[in-house]
């Protein structure tokens, strides 16, 4: 079958895009691994760097989304390319001095955090000017395959690259992809931006994006449900690290292979999600598929050790990783659909905010949980309430004519 072209512009954004996701998946886990081989930090160092960093790093970013909204988004989106290429370069370059410390690790970990969401808030504005209307499904499911792509090669390439040449081997990489990635935007040739002028940053501005995802009837139970579904799935993770690594006996190399493997589903549903849209229409998949990523999980607290354990993990991570990259882009793109242009920064902030909120607090939850219990309880606990989020998603088929207007919005024009 003929592969669609979405222009130039796009192929470059996209091309950028893929170098810092497989940049990013080299130094899957490599700041809580240095944490643990450079630094020698315990289990509560290690958990903090896991949950402050990100926590610290999305309240920085509140502010950023309507200071995207009001900039021009590729500059942006260099601009966070270069951030994140200072910062993780301050790793090496302070462990060469032996000047490294868990201070600065807390302190990478928040600015690469913020700096993600505000190049998220910026890419998804700046997507839906640089391709047609009809092609932004296209677009969502190629991010979303390669995104998947990046995290089944990355990680069992950066541990042996670690093993071979140091622990601090795969963040040069990372680094590097970020300044490789911004100067893939600077060969875009995407529309003449005019964002619109702000005075000041007003208190208001912080809040549209949620006032925005709230009221609208749509968006509202799409968001409440992402919740709820990435909070869960998320605060599942380790919860299964120390049930397979622990109490099963699991190899460190086992574990990676069980998350490495399914990731190859990515591939599979990204690659369907516009053959199903066109088929079946984009409001039953939401319904339909949102339900079917969410009814696996529970198949995790029932593995046991050996190969049959092992077959189990790999095979309800398949399962939910093939419907939830199906889902994705179409959720993605109905986003994009339905948020006004002069709001689109704003809305991407606030739900990458939200999202990062709600798996800290489900994580720390579930780990108490754990704690008090057992890992297999917490994991059980889990998989029973996610059966239940179907429950917030839209209910019935909405008339297209319920679209509010940003779904009439005609996109800024592709200069050459």
């Amino acid at each position: 079958m003929h592969r669609r072209s979405l222009g130039r512009p796009f192929g470059w954004l996209w091309a950028s895009y893929a170098v810092s996701a497989y940049g990013s998946g080299l130094a899957f886990g490599a700041l809580p691994l240095i944490a643990v081989l450079v630094l020698h930090a315990g289990p509560a160092q290690v958990s903090a760097l896991a949950a402050v960093g990100p926590a610290v790093g999305a309240l920085i970013a509140l502010p950023l989304g309507p200071w995207v909204e009001f900039h021009r988004k590729r500059s942006v989106m260099i601009a966070m390319n270069l951030v994140r290429f200072a910062v993780m370069m301050s790793i090496p370059v302070a462990y060469a001095l032996g000047r490294l410390t868990f201070v600065q690790l807390l302190v990478v970990s928040a600015v690469v955090a913020s700096a993600r969401i505000a190049f998220t808030a910026a890419s998804g504005a700046y997507l839906k000017a640089l391709v047609r209307p009809e092609d932004l499904l296209v677009a969502n499911a190629r991010f979303e395959s390669t995104t998947w792509s990046s995290i089944a090669i990355g990680p069992p390439l950066g541990g042996a690259a670690i093993g071979l040449f140091g622990p601090v081997t795969t963040v040069v990489a990372d680094a590097v992809s970020y300044l490789l990635s911004a100067l893939g935007i600077t060969a875009v040739r995407g529309p003449v931006e005019e964002p619109k002028r702000s005075s000041g940053l007003r208190p208001a501005d912080l809040l549209d994006g949620w006032r925005h995802l709230l009221t609208h009837p749509g968006l509202r139970p799409l968001f409440l449900n992402q919740l709820v579904v990435n909070g869960l799935i998320m605060a599942t993770e380790p919860l299964l690290a120390v049930l397979m690594l622990g109490q099963l006996g699991f190899a460190p190399w086992q574990y990676g292979l069980a998350f490495a493997l399914p990731c190859v589903g990515g591939l599979i549903g990204s690659r369907l999600a516009s053959r199903v849209v066109g088929r079946y229409g984009q409001p039953t998949i939401l319904r339909v598929v949102g339900t079917l990523r969410v009814v696996w999980l529970i198949g995790l607290a029932f593995i046991q050790p050996g190969v049959a354990g092992l077959a189990t993990v790999i095979g309800v991570e398949l399962a939910i990783i093939i419907f939830m990259s199906l889902y994705n882009p179409v959720l993605a793109t109905y986003r994009l659909e339905h948020t006004p242009k002069d709001l689109t920064a704003r809305t991407l902030t606030a739900w990458t905010v939200s999202t990062s909120a709600s798996i800290a607090v489900l994580s720390a939850v579930f780990g108490l949980l754990a704690a008090a219990t057992s890992p297999r309880t917490g994991i059980a606990v889990a998989g029973l309430l996610i059966l239940a989020s179907p429950l917030l998603l839209p209910r019935r088929r909405r008339h297209r004519t319920e679209v509010d207007t940003a779904g009439s919005e005609q996109p800024a024009r592709v200069s050459g």
